[in-house]
């Protein structure tokens, strides 16, 4: 992150070319920051997204050298720079703030294809880089769906959906957070994928990899040795359930871009419609025409897409031929003859029901009302059964009260409900209406009380005392059933990682994974709030997209409602080096300051040689890092960085120098040095006691 042409070199994936803003595509009011293009309206409230360290990420630092005398093996050093300051805050509140800026991280986790350079997520590399390539078309890109490498169109498509309902309906919330770049870019990564995949207009291609084959393995995706086949659907082999739901998830992402890049918007609803259409006259169930999706991601009807989609494209472009089309077919369809508990990747009967009443408590039914007001009496009914109050048909809870529909991976059900509550409370709330129910009354507050209790279930106020949202607060699981995530990552061990070889070597294991999937929502203890951390079991330990999705938008609904009050933020603890090391680091915090929600730290570490040889070939290796390092010098590896080439030895320090004393620094001329804004601090500096002398780097915000 440190050049202009970084973001012009990835135009198709995150947005618009070299002339336009990288966050909200304005081509106006342009300034460089950071050596990357934006306005100055998203750069004011967007910075802490264009380079900034954050207070909630964990750089570690290894240091790589070779004491050259003795020509000892490599001696690796690791030192904790920025220490995670647990989500828990006083009073027993959950900072939800960070909660966003985590599960927005799982999404880079799971990315398939070529990474980009602002990628966060520094263990994962490039992978699936021929996928489609046995086809004859270019499917690169994508998310893989959870624990594996399998990139199944219909959960992925839902995931998107639910992105971008909470970029739409939770814009400010989400925006004062500064997420809605990452938001954006995270709903970008799947449409960009569906646009490859939507070949022809009835033509979709709806999965890559097998399931069966790649469940036989245990590799990181960079490593797959399994086929990457890749299955479509067509007018022969349809799928409207699977073109249905990618339809809905570039109708609303069309809706979230809009306003930052009405182009963009555009193409997305083009291919919305024709994908809507083509789901709507050709009619299958797409798990008959992709076999390979049966035992994985079986649908259990195509109804309820096909209203969903309609409904969206409603919302998306106002034309009433879709708001007909739901209303027509709302018996047919079960729209308003289904009442349900659940909302998930499978389900979207409680999605449409509550994205219709929008349409009836806004006053814009017209002649349809009757019939939106049976949408909306399912809607209800939804609501009621969540909050107990549905005359004895309520969803089952746990008795430390979580949500729970079923076995496999509870947790996606507990987001997706919590996410349709929040939306339906605002929903309630602006038309000054409420829930009259079996056993009850519900106000919008009432709904939003009970969301929060979800999602402090989630966040660790539970029986287990666990974070369910990997990343998150002192206690998490640790064990968690991914491949990636368990075996180290490419550029800590570059050698294969064998189909066999990872069952043996990582999966059975009983260490902690090396990697956090941090932001990813597990699946959740059982019906009696038990949960088992263990590798193997993944119906509890297996995070996916769908159920980590919906929690986007909860979390800065919630932020926004209780915000951190009551935090008493813990400053990061300097780490000690360990004992005989031939290198000391005396690491210190200098400073902090807050921006938003967020603090940062100023850190200064000195580096003594404290061996009685010289020492070479000296490589700090730092993780985590948001923003550019200036004055130190690139490797040919990723994240590992040396001394100028000035200064490549390390002697032994004859005497001490005052430690009070504050080092005069060393000037550095940049031709491209970053333009420092005046109401930020510098966030890092490093000092380096080498050869007798004290040299001082600044790493620039």
């Amino acid at each position: 992150m440190g050049h202009s042409n970084v973001w012009n070199s990835h135009p198709k994936n995150y947005g618009p070319g070299s002339r336009a803003c990288r966050v909200c595509g304005n081509p106006h009011g342009l300034i460089r920051k950071y050596g990357l293009m934006c306005c100055r309206q998203c750069f004011r409230s967007n910075a802490k997204e264009i380079g900034f360290i954050k207070k909630h990420q964990v750089m570690t630092s290894t240091i790589m050298n070779n004491v050259s005398v003795f020509k000892l093996l490599m001696i690796i050093i690791t030192i904790i720079a920025f220490v995670h300051q647990f989500g828990v805050v006083s009073g027993g509140g959950f900072n939800y703030g960070e909660a966003v800026e985590k599960n927005l991280m799982f999404f880079e986790a799971q990315r398939s294809g070529k990474l980009p350079l602002q990628q966060r997520v520094k263990w994962r590399g490039d992978s699936g880089l021929k996928d489609g390539l046995q086809q004859g078309v270019d499917l690169v890109g994508g998310y893989y769906d959870a624990g594996d490498n399998v990139k199944f169109g219909l959960p992925m498509a839902f995931s998107v959906t639910m992105l971008a309902w909470g970029a739409i309906d939770f814009r400010k919330e989400i925006t004062d957070l500064n997420q809605m770049g990452h938001t954006l870019w995270a709903i970008r990564w799947g449409t960009d994928y569906f646009i490859k995949a939507h070949t022809q207009p009835n033509v979709l291609w709806g999965q890559v990899g097998d399931g069966a084959s790649d469940h036989y393995c245990w590799e990181r995706p960079e490593d797959m040795s399994t086929s990457r086949s890749a299955y479509k659907i067509d007018e022969q082999h349809p799928g409207s359930d699977l073109a249905a739901e990618t339809a809905a998830a570039l109708a609303a992402a069309a809706i979230a871009f809009k306003p930052y890049n009405s182009s963009y918007s555009t193409l997305l609803l083009v291919h919305a419609r024709q994908l809507f259409t083509f789901a709507d006259r050709f009619r299958g169930l797409y798990d008959d025409s992709i076999k390979f999706a049966q035992q994985f991601y079986t649908s259990s009807g195509y109804s309820d897409e096909l209203l969903w989609a309609s409904a969206w494209l409603h919302r998306a472009t106002g034309d009433e031929y879709y708001l007909k089309y739901v209303v027509d077919n709302a018996v047919y369809m079960g729209g308003t003859g289904w009442a349900v508990k659940e909302f998930s990747w499978d389900n979207k009967y409680a999605g449409v029901q509550i994205l219709l009443s929008k349409v009836l408590l806004e006053g814009q039914a017209g002649s349809y009302a009757s019939i939106l007001k049976q949408y909306q009496a399912k809607a209800d009914y939804f609501a009621c059964a969540c909050l107990q109050k549905n005359g004895g048909y309520n969803v089952h809870k746990t008795p430390g009260g979580l949500l729970y529909v079923r076995e496999w991976n509870n947790m996606q059900y507990v987001s997706s409900a919590a996410f349709l509550l929040a939306v339906y409370s605002n929903y309630l709330s602006l038309a000054k209406a409420h829930i009259d129910c079996p056993d009850g009354q519900i106000q919008p507050q009432d709904l939003l009380t009970f969301v929060k209790t979800q999602v402090d279930y989630i966040l660790g106020k539970n029986p287990k005392n666990i974070s369910y949202l990997v990343g998150y607060g002192p206690n998490y699981p640790s064990h968690v059933h991914h491949r990636g995530a368990s075996i180290a990552s490419i550029f800590a061990l570059h050698s294969e990682v064998g189909c066999v070889q990872g069952f043996e070597t990582w999966y059975r294991r009983t260490e902690p994974n090396p990697n956090v999937i941090c932001g990813g929502l597990v699946g959740g203890p059982g019906g009696t709030d038990d949960f088992v951390d263990d590798r193997s079991n993944y119906e509890q330990t297996e995070p996916t997209l769908s159920g980590s999705a919906p929690l986007v938008a909860v979390f800065a609904k919630l932020h926004t409602l209780y915000g951190n009050t009551g935090t008493n933020p813990q400053k990061p603890t300097p780490p000690t080096t360990s004992a005989g090391a031939p290198l000391e680091f005396l690491h210190s915090i200098t400073s902090s300051w807050n921006a938003g929600a967020t603090t940062y730290y100023r850190h200064k570490v000195i580096i003594k040689n404290t061996s009685q040889k010289p020492i070479s070939e000296l490589k700090l290796a730092i993780d985590n890092l948001s923003g550019p390092i200036w004055g130190l010098s690139p490797t040919k590896d990723k994240n590992v960085y040396e001394l100028p080439q000035w200064l490549q030895q390390a002697t032994k320090k004859e005497e001490e120098t005052d430690p009070d004393k504050e080092p005069e620094p060393i000037t550095f001329n940049f031709t491209d040095f970053a333009e420092i804004d005046p109401n930020h601090n510098d966030p890092m500096v490093i000092t380096a006691a080498i050869d007798g002398y004290e040299v001082k780097r600044i790493l620039v915000d």
